[in-house]
């Protein structure tokens, strides 16, 4: 499964991933998944927001099991995130079978649509529309750099974009969803652990910070007589960096826009995002808040209007208690196998969904903590522990 994948929207310039929502590369992924399902016999289902579903037993029954992640990318991204819990899903299936497990409870397997966000600029937009926490209204007003809009985008590639919305039906259906992902830093490695619990997902946003100034002749205008918005957008990149050290915090200036974007032009817009994540909601106040108050100050010492806007947050997640319990009860029978429990300051369709149903979340180590980058990796022998740690916790619970 994992050969027949990796090609799928890889850059041959890069060597990462550009797998965006509802592109030709997410077509070939979806269509991965849909043959990955019918060739076991599962019950395959599209949802109203483009997930995919793959069942075994009937889902109308309640109090599922769902396990499953995402295969979509981040620009340049590895080939681990998201992926790899997708693909872990099917071998978990396929090892619970070859135990003869029998399940008490239906079993399912998802494939989340557009959780990078890496086309719209929001995350997670098929969790959040499943679960509500994203509008129909919401998400057809967004568009891609192209101008395209999400409606059109999704009609392009086949689906419906009127079907848009809450689904609470298919949410009743679920009695647990387990998430297994790759690390996203080092502290399985540093712990010589292959597998860990998360315990909590850190409080996160995406901010736009647009700097207007007056475009000039970078030739023929004095200093003196400039508006350049690209001198307060340098002080918020420095100012990030500061306000995140001082507050324990992570916060990354990693997108840019330029108007008119000429060599030779002082820009009358500089547009960038910045992504903020910290262990409370206090510290992420602060952090945010110091960037804004730096980037106003040199702003205005420099004729230059600062608009700030908020396009996603996501409170902190702490994963339910029972279930997290319940997943190191079942992994701890295992003798030699420590699992411990960490927190995580990445977003995941697992914390989108927990408001709604219980959530838990499995880690598989990252030996060079790297993400969201060509270099992510894990180890073939430290995937195939995460495989049968996720079949033990499915056949737990599936069985309960």
């Amino acid at each position: 499964m994992w050969a027949e994948l990796l090609p799928v929207g890889r850059s041959s310039a890069s060597g990462g991933y550009r797998r965006y929502a509802w592109t030709g590369a997410d077509t070939d992924c979806r269509t991965w998944f849909r043959e990955q399902a019918q060739a076991r016999g599962l019950a395959y289902e599209t949802d109203r927001n483009g997930n995919q579903w793959a069942w075994l037993g009937d889902p109308a029954a309640g109090n599922a099991v769902v396990t499953g992640s995402h295969l979509d990318s981040v620009p340049d991204g590895g080939a681990f995130d998201g992926p790899l819990g997708v693909v872990s899903a099917f071998a978990a299936l396929d090892e619970l079978r070859g135990r003869g497990t029998r399940f008490t409870r239906p079993l399912g397997i998802v494939n989340f649509g557009d959780e990078e966000g890496a086309r719209f600029g929001l995350a997670c937009v098929g969790s959040r529309l499943t679960s509500g926490a994203l509008t129909a209204g919401q998400a057809h007003r967004l568009t891609d750099a192209d101008g395209i809009t999400l409606p059109q985008a999704m009609e392009a590639a086949g689906h419906d974009p009127d079907t848009l919305g809450p689904d609470p039906e298919r949410l009743a259906r679920i009695g647990a969803f387990v998430e297994l992902h790759v690390e996203q830093g080092r502290a399985l490695d540093l712990s010589g652990d292959r597998i860990g619990i998360a315990s909590a997902i850190w409080p996160h946003g995406r901010w736009r910070f647009d700097f207007r100034g007056e475009a000039n002749h970078a030739g023929t205008t004095r200093l003196t007589d400039r508006h350049d918005p690209m001198l307060p957008y340098a002080e918020a990149v420095l100012a990030a960096r500061r306000e995140a050290e001082l507050a324990g915090a992570v916060a990354t200036f990693g997108k840019v826009a330029v108007e008119p974007n000429g060599v030779n032009a002082v820009p009358s817009l500089v547009r960038g995002w910045l992504d903020s994540r910290a262990a409370d909601q206090e510290g992420l106040d602060a952090v945010v808040a110091g960037v804004e108050k730096a980037a106003r100050e040199y702003a205005a010492a420099h004729g230059v209007d600062l608009g700030v806007e908020c396009e996603s947050f996501t409170p902190v997640v702490d994963f339910d208690h029972a279930l997290r319990d319940e997943l190191a009860r079942i992994l701890g029978k295992e003798a030699d196998l420590r699992v411990p429990v960490l927190g995580t300051g990445a977003g995941h369709d697992a914390g989108i969904l927990s408001g709604r149903v219980p959530t838990a979340m499995l880690f598989v180590r990252n030996p060079t903590g790297v993400s969201h980058s060509p270099a992510e990796h894990a180890a073939e022998d430290d995937c195939a522990a995460g495989v049968h740690a996720l079949a033990d916790v499915l056949e737990g619970l599936a069985r309960t």
